[in-house]
């Protein structure tokens, strides 16, 4: 279905128009993959862990014992300094939890910003000039822009798309064998033929 994504132009004329005329709308089409669920793995060489004293309230075992956890996370610089508890064993718990919860925010707000981003560069800004297919009602007619090919406008509204998406792929396809022919030689390829 990747292939449908795009401005699609529909043409008609309504049984309020007396004049005959035709009207254009345009409806934009995303599609979009399913989400994958995020899992947050914190691998132990990436986090440093130190111990301090706790100091305010709580009596001489906070002066005098290490109950304060202070973690880094290197790979994304999240520190997170935790004195809530009572022992060093809970505060560490607690401090790897609380990383934990930013770094699956931190993963959640980036799935989000590549999906509006995919979505956006699929729709673009929706005008009728950026359209990749016309349903044209009076004419009885399916147009794909990008193929340049008409089609019978029933078949495609009750869902006969396949030789519009194998036509769709074998284009896609020609594209692509065209990037590779025309895209320059790597370096090491030339580099190795000088110095024979």
């Amino acid at each position: 279905m990747k292939y449908e994504a795009g401005v699609h132009r529909v043409q008609r004329v309504p049984f309020t128009e007396s004049q005959g005329r035709i009207h254009t709308s345009t409806a934009t089409v995303a599609i979009m993959p399913q989400v994958d669920e995020v899992e947050v793995v914190i691998h132990p060489k990436d986090i440093s862990l130190t111990y301090a004293r706790s100091g305010g309230a709580g009596g001489q075992n906070v002066n005098k014992v290490e109950t304060a956890v202070d973690l880094i996370h290197h790979p994304t610089g999240i520190r997170i300094f935790c004195t809530q508890q009572r022992s060093q064993i809970k505060n560490k718990e607690l401090a790897l939890s609380l990383l934990r919860s930013k770094l699956y925010d931190k993963q959640i707000e980036e799935q989000h910003s590549k999906i509006a981003g995919n979505r956006k560069s699929q729709i673009g800004t929706g005008k009728r000039s950026e359209k990749i297919r016309t349903y044209n009602w009076k004419d009885n007619r399916c147009t794909d822009h990008r193929l340049g090919v008409n089609y019978p406008l029933t078949p495609i509204l009750n869902g006969q798309l396949e030789s519009l998406i194998q036509l769709s792929i074998l284009k896609e396809q020609e594209e692509l064998l065209e990037q590779v022919n025309h895209s320059p030689p790597s370096s090491s390829s030339s580099s190795s033929s000088s110095s024979s």
